[in-house]
Formats: structure tokens, C-alpha cells, sequence
């Protein structure tokens, strides 16, 4: 284990499985959250998955009682002081991760590597908010954290060759398989997944076939796992709109502008399973 205690930004979806995935590792775990409110409701949805792998027979108990005494929950920032890795996983914004990276490099050991877990944003102009660059670089997991293989390092120009191989064994010890990319927008996953969604909801949007149709089609002829619009649903529609945004920001393709339709329900609140309603209805009936 290259890193002992971990500290993670976030007590969300992601932040959540990021600290469930380091604790399992062996990790001790500090997640950081807005407020008591949700540092509690991370800790009972923590409780909540234990408990099913225990009765699935993924764990045995006394594994999950270990695992969850390694991870608990702040809402001090200053509680992540000594950690030596310090994962952040907060809104896909970049002035707030900004703000976040600079309270970061004040008030965490100076030895101490920090990673974001951005999907699309530039990792460098995090890393030059601090005066640490290179011990800044991106670690992407993917949504859900415990079961996604697959992880990012992302090398900004900044990262040392130490700080790389130090997150990518830590990756490794989290039983995950890292992939270097350099620090562009999308990386890799995003950067081939997002367009392909976006045209997608433009087929819509153009009436060329239904909701069930293309979900149907991409399912049953590429053998996805699930249709496009179901896994916008899955993502937020928010943060597919924040991705692609920044995918055009940076490349200024027109296919990676965000469709209207896109763009509208965003701003009718109707983000996919985390508001209930997105391209499908989730709400009980």
C-alpha cells in the first residue's frame, strides 16, 4: 500500500464508492463532507452496502465490520491534515475544485499527493492552484467505484514520474486496473463516450426513432449493456452536459456542442435517476 490514509473530497455516489473501494484496500479513510447531514447519510448508504454483500455472501461479516471501522466521516477539513493521498470528488465544476485545491495545499501535510477524480477538466489548472504541481495528478474512477475495473491516472505536464507511479500502484492495490492518458479533455472514456451519447439524444431530437427504440437498437447490435438514454439517466444529465461542455470548450467541434434538447432538460431540473425523472421516469408510482 503506497498510501495509508486517505482522505476523499466528496460524501456523493462517487465520493462514497472511492472511499468504500480505498477502505477495502486497507486504507483508514476520512470523508469530507458539507454537512453532518450528509457525512451521516454517506455512512448509513456505506452500512447499507456492507450489510448486502454480507447477505449476498461477497464478505464475510467480520470483513465488512474491518471495512467500515476504517472509514470515517468530518465535516472539518482540517480532519484530512495527515492524510498522505487526498482524493477530491466534488461537483464537475472547475472554479469550485479551484477554490477547493488551494484550501487543499494549506492545510494538508506538504508531502502529501493530491488527486481529483475529474472526468473531463484540466487537471493542470488544478495542480497550479497549489504549490505542490507536481505531486497533483487525476485518478478517474469510474460510477459505481466498488465494481468498475477500470481507472484514469491522468498525467498533467506538471505530475512527477514518482507521483504517477505512486497513484497507479495505489490503483492497483484498490484492485483496479489503471491506464495513463495525458491530461486532455475526456481522457479516454469520456472522450469516445460522449459524443456517441450526444448524438444519440440528437437522433431524438431529429425523430428518427423513439427513446425505446435507440436504447433497443445499441443494446441488442452493439451488445451494450444498456442504451444510451439509460445511461445518461445513470450519469445525471447535468454532469453529461457539464462533460460535453468542456469537450467543446477545448476541441470547439461541432459535434460535441450539447444538443438543445439536452441543454433544456437540464434546465427543467430532470437530471435522470438522481432527480427521479430524466429521459426515463424513476419516480414510484
Amino acid at each position: 500500500m503506497t498510501f495509508s490514509k486517505v482522505g476523499v473530497l466528496g460524501s456523493g455516489i462517487m465520493g462514497s464508492g472511492i472511499a468504500e473501494v480505498c477502505a477495502a484496500a486497507g486504507a483508514q479513510v476520512v470523508v469530507r463532507s458539507r454537512s453532518q447531514a450528509t457525512a451521516d447519510a454517506m455512512l448509513l448508504g456505506l452500512d447499507r452496502s456492507l450489510a448486502k454483500q454480507v447477505e449476498r455472501e461477497k464478505r464475510t461479516a467480520d470483513d465488512a465490520a474491518a471495512l467500515r471501522a476504517r472509514v470515517s466521516a468530518t465535516t472539518t477539513l482540517a480532519d484530512l491534515a495527515d492524510c498522505d493521498l487526498v482524493i477530491e470528488s466534488v461537483i464537475e465544476d472547475l472554479t469550485v475544485k479551484q477554490l477547493l485545491f488551494r484550501e487543499l495545499d494549506e492545510t494538508i501535510n506538504e508531502e502529501a499527493v493530491l488527486v481529483t477524480n475529474t472526468s473531463t477538466l484540466p487537471v493542470i489548472d488544478l495542480a497550479m492552484q497549489t504549490q505542490r504541481p507536481e505531486r497533483v495528478c487525476g485518478l478517474h474512477f469510474f460510477n459505481p467505484a466498488p465494481a468498475m475495473s477500470l481507472v484514469e491516472v491522468v498525467r498533467p505536464l506538471c505530475a512527477s514520474d514518482d507521483t504517477i507511479a505512486r497513484v497507479s500502484a495505489f490503483a492497483q492495490a484498490c484492485g483496479k486496473e489503471p491506464v495513463e492518458v495525458k491530461d486532455q479533455a475526456g481522457f479516454i472514456v469520456n472522450a469516445l463516450l460522449f459524443p456517441y451519447l450526444n448524438h444519440a439524444v440528437r437522433l431524438l431530437e431529429q425523430g428518427v426513432a423513439s427513446r425505446d427504440g435507440i436504447d433497443a437498437a445499441m443494446k441488442g447490435g452493439c451488445g451494450f449493456p444498456m442504451g444510451p438514454f439509460a445511461l445518461l439517466d445513470l450519469v445525471g444529465l447535468d454532469t453529461s452536459l457539464a462533460i460535453l461542455n468542456a469537450l467543446y470548450d477545448e476541441f470547439a467541434e461541432p459535434h460535441l456542442a450539447p444538443v438543445a434538447l439536452l441543454r433544456r432538460m437540464v434546465s427543467a431540473g430532470q437530471l435522470g435517476r438522481k432527480s427521479g425523472v430524466g429521459f426515463y421516469d424513476y419516480r414510484r408510482k
